[in-house]
């Protein structure tokens, strides 16, 4: 007689239930972990909204502080913001569009729509500060349709992306043209929002903060969704411009007042062109707006001028320079990534060192910056490196937005305040045709590096001595009364 197996039909019998009772466990341990894992998930994504919530009610009391949410002027910095971060968006995008053309071809296009949308913005923009001076109550309107147009041409770019349309040129220099009135007209309604005893240079330093994180939170938004395509990425912006539209529309109604300015016919401290002058042409007219500058606001203005060419020129040489001539041991969009980030390092620092250097001349500022941006450019010429471009984008970025800050206040100094905020949207048309034809400048040269850094080291030079002989001549000439 044989002794039954301990594995029998009873032991199977009763390693079944066992069986069931291991998976059963197995199956209540991972709800149990699955269930740990999704409270975690909540738990961290309640962490992260109550930090993101409690950085933005710092940065909104931050804003608003010194009367500024009381005047509006919080709104335009929000506002600047929200056109920044659609502004990063919209580079993101064309990142891998325009410039994923072959070379040749791409800087063809380029000069061409550049060439030809420079002419009307040279033309038109010079008149924008004093139409909007004879239109006193279509300011936030005027600040709306930058944005709203530049919504338009996003829209426009994703189909032109998703088909290869040849309308992706047109749209793309459209919204770089926009972007330049926006700032024109921006300019010219910031001083009618500033609380009481805040400076010029206090409100543009906040500005360029908000703007500061404006691109970065636009385009990290952007870079997760080019991810999917392109095309997402610019719609995107097409959302971001319309919340910043919306924005624009819902400004103060400070931002339309004409309290305390002249009529276009009136004269004070910088001359108005009478109705009979405008028949003697632009130059003329151009003459003599320069002339009736005060020396110290002639001199921020060409040395300003001298960091946009700069700036400009960057963008778009720098662009195509690593595509075809990058440094070797490096990846060209790697060295084009740092350069940029070392300019917008350069551009934050510069923010923060203005605010630091309330006390001291910003005549001396100007100087100071714009010798930089010489010495920077001729190293990168001389010393075509890593380094040297990592410098040049840092001192690029920097000395722009300490010319810029400082030149707003001598503005803000030197000009008297019924025409101050013409001339400042005057100044700010200037530059950003002086972006432009740096621009053009970058596209047009070899991509040599020592001949495109020397020539634009040379021009900055030529800026350099003109704004030193703009201050003698008019040291030793009669007063303008």
């Amino acid at each position: 007689m044989t002794t039954p197996p301990v594995d029998g039909p009873a032991g199977s019998a009763g390693a079944r239930p066992r069986g069931r009772g291991v998976a059963g466990s197995l199956r209540h341990g991972a709800s149990a972990t699955g269930r740990a894992i999704g409270r975690g998930t909540v738990a961290g994504a309640r962490l992260a909204g109550r930090g993101s919530q409690a950085g933005a009610r710092r940065a909104r009391a931050y804003t608003s502080s010194s009367g500024a949410g009381e005047t509006g002027l919080a709104r335009i910095i929000e506002l600047h913001f929200v056109n920044l971060a659609g502004d990063a968006a919209l580079t993101v995008s064309l990142a891998g569009t325009i410039f994923a053309i072959p070379t040749d071809e791409a800087r063809g296009q380029v000069a061409q729509f550049l060439l030809l949308t420079m002419a009307p913005f040279a033309l038109l923009a010079p008149f924008i500060g004093p139409l909007l001076d004879r239109f006193r109550h279509g300011r936030r309107w005027a600040i709306g349709t930058t944005l709203a147009l530049r919504a338009f041409l996003c829209w426009v770019l994703a189909d032109a992306v998703a088909n290869d349309s040849p309308w992706l040129f047109p749209a793309a220099l459209g919204c770089l043209v926009a972007s330049k009135a926006y700032g024109v007209t921006r300019a010219s309604a910031v001083p009618r929002l500033l609380p009481t005893g805040f400076s010029l240079v206090s409100a543009n330093s906040r500005n360029a903060l908000a703007g500061v994180a404006g691109m970065a939170v636009g385009g990290g938004l952007a870079g997760a969704a080019a991810k999917v395509g392109p095309e997402w990425s610019l719609r995107l912006a097409f959302v971001i411009y319309v919340i910043g539209t919306v924005l624009a529309i819902r400004l103060p109604p400070r931002v339309d007042s004409s309290a305390g300015e002249l009529d276009i016919e009136d004269t004070g401290p910088v001359a108005i062109p009478h109705r009979d002058e405008e028949r003697t042409g632009l130059v003329r007219r151009l003459r003599a707006r320069v002339a009736a500058l005060p020396t110290s606001v002639l001199v921020a203005l060409t040395s300003a001028v001298g960091a946009r060419l700069l700036t400009g020129f960057l963008t778009l040489f720098m662009a195509f320079l690593m595509r075809e001539h990058p440094i070797p041991g490096h990846s060209g969009t790697l060295v084009l990534g740092l350069v940029v980030g070392a300019a917008g390092a350069g551009n934050a620092l510069g923010t923060v060192v203005g605010n630091a250097l309330r006390t001291t001349r910003p005549d001396v500022i100007i100087a100071v910056a714009l010798i930089a941006d010489v010495v920077a450019t001729l190293l990168a010429a001389i010393f075509y490196s890593l380094p040297t471009l990592l410098l040049l984008g840092l001192v690029a970025g920097l000395a722009a937005q300490l010319i810029k800050l400082s030149a707003d206040a001598v503005v803000q100094r030197d000009i008297d305040e019924s025409v101050r905020t013409r001339v400042f949207a005057w100044s700010e048309t200037v530059l950003q045709i002086a972006w432009v034809v740096g621009g053009c400048l970058g596209i047009a040269l070899p991509l040599v590096p020592e001949l495109g850094f020397g020539v634009i080291a040379g021009l900055l030079v030529i800026v350099l001595a003109g704004s030193i002989r703009i201050r003698m001549t008019r040291s030793h000439a009669p007063s303008t009364p």
